[in-house]
């Protein structure tokens, strides 16, 4: 059985309207999400004792998602990761985004989809969100109509993204959750040990932009097809974190993306995927500026996210996976994040 609950969570500056938060609870599992860019607030896990922490970073006011902060639980798009340079081009037309991460363009924009409040209607296991994106918004072409869904079952968060678009345009959705399953708030996540079901991964620039390169994961950092522990990899392979996309071997289908474990708690998240790529990010630029919930600061590597998406940059780059919608098709991909003890 899952409920669902509804309940104002603050609101917004200027008279600009409300967000609700909407807690989704199993026998194992508590959901906080918000409708102010689809954001995950928290999320509470049993470990092996069966006490429950809330294993995402995050803040427990709205003035804290409203201020400068690195994506914590939202949705973004209309395009996830980084554009190169922030231009693309379609059927021939050049599209200008803006630039806010370095010099590309990242997760969307400058008010990309985290940074809105969408329309939540309540399901019987969980919450769906809509939103129509404007044509032009944030250099964009074509509008585009959105929908996000989560749903509860057991110790599974299920979250599918659909879209249509009135004109071609990339799409690429994900949820940019930070976790750490030792319970946020919990200095680093050197004790996790890391499994990446990918025989490849994408090389990338000084701006972190894809090469083009597909390259082979064994011998490198980047195999992560048996468990690591993080914080030894990362010594040992001398290396400051990740923010890499994975290319990952599944089809369209529902496939194994990448399990993480937490020895001291015995708390495993696996995650499965529709997508052809994960972008592991293990908070390399967490700096401890910022007060979360319960008085935590979040220094850097204190959470990893695991973004299922399409391929960085695909818009520019022909090699890979497309990001293309056309008109009359259905953008839709399902990612599942699974808890449970060991």
């Amino acid at each position: 059985m899952v409920s669902v609950t509804r309940a104002v969570f603050g609101d917004l500056p200027s008279g600009a309207g409300t967000v609700e938060k909407f807690q989704l609870q199993s026998d194992l599992l508590k959901v906080d999400i918000i409708s102010w860019g689809c954001t995950i607030t928290a999320l509470e896990v049993k470990d092996r004792q069966g006490r429950a922490s809330d294993v995402v970073l995050g803040f427990a006011e709205l003035e804290g998602y409203l201020q400068k902060q690195p994506y914590f639980g939202a949705v973004v798009g209309r395009v996830a990761n980084r554009i190169a340079k922030g231009t693309f081009t379609v059927d021939g037309k050049e599209y200008k985004l803006a630039i806010n991460n370095g010099p590309n363009s990242l997760h969307g924009g400058v008010k990309g989809f985290d940074k809105v409040v969408w329309t939540p209607q309540v399901l019987s296991n969980g919450v769906q969100f809509s939103r129509v994106s404007p044509d032009g918004e944030e250099g964009y072409p074509g509008e585009l109509k959105v929908w996000v869904t989560y749903t509860l079952d057991g110790g599974e968060l299920t979250v599918n993204y659909r879209a249509q678009a009135s004109r071609t345009t990339p799409v690429n959705l994900t949820n940019h959750s930070y976790f750490n399953l030792a319970g946020q708030g919990s200095p680093n996540i050197y004790d996790h040990e890391v499994t990446i079901e990918a025989d490849a991964f994408l090389p990338v620039d000084e701006t972190l932009i894809p090469t083009g390169e597909v390259a082979p994961v064994q011998g490198t950092a980047f195999d992560l097809r048996r468990p690591v522990e993080l914080g030894k990899h990362l010594q040992d392979f001398r290396i400051q974190g990740f923010d890499h996309n994975f290319c990952l071997k599944g089809s369209k289908d529902k496939h194994f993306c990448a399990r993480v474990c937490h020895a001291g708690s015995g708390r495993v998240l696996e995650v499965y995927t529709t997508q052809p790529g994960v972008q592991l990010y293990t908070g390399n630029f967490l700096d401890g500026t910022l007060k979360g919930k319960s008085g935590a600061v979040y220094p850097k590597h204190s959470g990893f996210c695991l973004e299922t998406q399409s391929w960085p940059d695909a818009v520019n780059q022909p090699n890979f996976p497309s990001v293309l919608l056309r008109p009359g098709e259905e953008y839709d991909h399902t990612t599942w994040f699974k808890f449970s003890v060991a």
